[in-house]
């Protein structure tokens, strides 16, 4: 699909918010790194899965605050055989879970039967009962429901910086594909423009040789010349159509892929600008930001998880002694008919002898955590080892354009200068060739570095784990 249908579509459904310019027929349409950016930030699929990750964590948060969810319970049985009644017991509790363990509870129970057990016994109207359950060893400072409702919070934080991480390398990749498209693009029209010369040239020599003033030989010369030019042309133009579709792979529209029309041209966005549009400007201390990288910030919502398994695997050394307490009571709507006289207690209390189980869960625990916070260590060394590396090779590569441009402005004057011996007759047609061709080598060199430039600052974006 054409970009003309593509931009079309943004306009008319005014989804969004960048502004896209009508150009006549008759120009060449343009399609900005800051535009074409926005549409891939704005429609990429990959945008979206980013967000399902993020509903994900968000969802298993959900997920573990439903183990302090209050609870009915209800439980009956009934048994009648040759028209005796055994039993018909009924029992229903309401319970509301609480932190640290303790939980409160409401019940009512009615049993009856003939063959019933005594110590289900109850007044004819039902028993009603209200009490509290918890432990005081294993379970008080945190139990499954705690350590789970901890981790999943932890677990949110995780999927918030993967999801960060995930859309830093989509728009990295989709910024190298833009620059890589530039640079074929400038590529294709310095060999152009080239072809144009060796064309004209070629055409001079001929009407030269053919009234005598060059041999013949020179023809051939010029002629391999403008071969040579139109191969290079055929080869820019193939890896011009390649970028063209390497990017289209970033550009979406609900769903739909969309394809850039041959006829649209790249530019080439200032380092000013770019900096500036990756918020990579002004960065005088790149340390201050390895706390905030996401995969820091993943490995830390990591070791929060650790750190709550290895606390809850320690109070598992404990030992176990749960308590419960019910008042009771048959008039359920009088308060003042709860009293200690009347109740119903429960106490468990358990300790494996050599606790082998529990300790090995803890050293596992342990090494586990051991192995994150030197996961954490290496990912910070390396993430500000990289970052540093870039910049080197930002300002190198900034030192190398502006030589090159020298070179590339003396070549031009020295071709210039060669033309005018030829058309005095105090050159040859090799010379200026020669110099022709190390004017392209340069050009194409320069072309080359201003690539490599610009993709280097989208490095140093993606190594610092910026997201925008």
């Amino acid at each position: 699909m054409k970009l003309r249908l593509f931009i079309l579509i943004i306009i008319s459904t005014h989804t969004f918010g960048l502004s896209v310019h009508a150009q006549s027929l008759s120009d060449p349409e343009i399609l900005s790194f800051e535009e074409y950016l926005g549409y891939v930030k704005k429609y990429h699929p990959v945008m979206k899965q980013a967000d399902i990750a993020l509903s994900s964590g968000e969802a298993n948060l959900l997920k573990a605050r439903g183990g302090f969810d209050p609870k009915i319970e209800v439980d009956y049985s009934r048994k009648k055989f040759k028209g005796t009644e055994y039993y018909d017991v009924f029992y229903s509790t309401f319970k509301i879970p609480t932190w640290y363990g303790i939980e409160f509870k409401a019940n009512y129970e009615n049993n009856t039967g003939y063959y019933l057990n005594p110590s289900l016994t109850v007044p004819e109207d039902g028993l009603y009962s209200a009490g509290v359950s918890f432990s005081l060893a294993q379970g008080l400072l945190i139990d499954e429901r705690m350590s789970t409702l901890k981790k999943a919070k932890f677990f949110k934080e995780q999927t918030l910086a993967e999801r960060n991480l995930l859309i830093n390398d989509v728009l990295f990749e989709a910024s190298k594909a833009y620059f890589d498209w530039f640079q074929a693009n400038r590529e294709h029209q310095i060999y152009e423009s080239f072809l144009e010369n060796a064309k004209t040239r070629l055409e001079a020599i001929k009407s030269s040789a053919e009234a005598g003033e060059l041999a013949t030989i020179d023809i051939t010369e010029a002629r391999i010349i403008y071969s040579d030019r139109q191969l290079g042309l055929e080869v820019a133009h193939l890896n011009m159509q390649k970028s063209r579709l390497q990017l289209s792979n970033f550009l979406w529209v609900n769903d739909i892929p969309m394809e850039v029309q041959s006829d649209v041209l790249p530019t080439s966005p200032s380092i000013e600008n770019l900096k500036a549009l990756l918020l990579i400007e002004d960065l005088d201390n790149n340390d201050a930001l390895l706390d905030l990288h996401p995969k820091v910030m993943s490995l830390d919502a990591k070791i929060g998880q650790l750190d709550i398994d290895k606390f809850y695997k320690k109070t598992k050394l404990l030992p176990k002694l749960d308590l419960q307490y019910n008042f009771l009571t048959q008039e359920a709507e009088r308060l003042d008919s709860f009293n200690t006289a009347n109740y119903k207690a429960y106490v468990n209390f358990s300790m494996p002898i050599f606790l082998r189980k529990e300790r090995g869960d803890l050293q596992l625990a342990n090494l586990k955590l051991q192995d994150a916070k030197l996961d954490r260590m290496s990912a910070v060394l390396n993430i500000k080892n990289k970052a540093e590396a870039i910049e080197i090779e930002i300002n190198s590569l900034r030192n190398q354009n502006e030589l090159l441009k020298t070179m590339v402005s003396d070549y031009e004057a020295m071709v210039k200068a060669e033309e005018r011996k030829f058309a005095l007759g105090d050159s040859s047609l090799f010379l200026i060739n020669s110099r022709e061709q190390k004017l392209i080598d340069a050009q194409l060199k320069e072309n080359s570095l201003q690539t490599k430039h610009l993709t280097a600052i989208a490095k140093l974006y993606n190594s610092l784990g910026l997201s925008i």
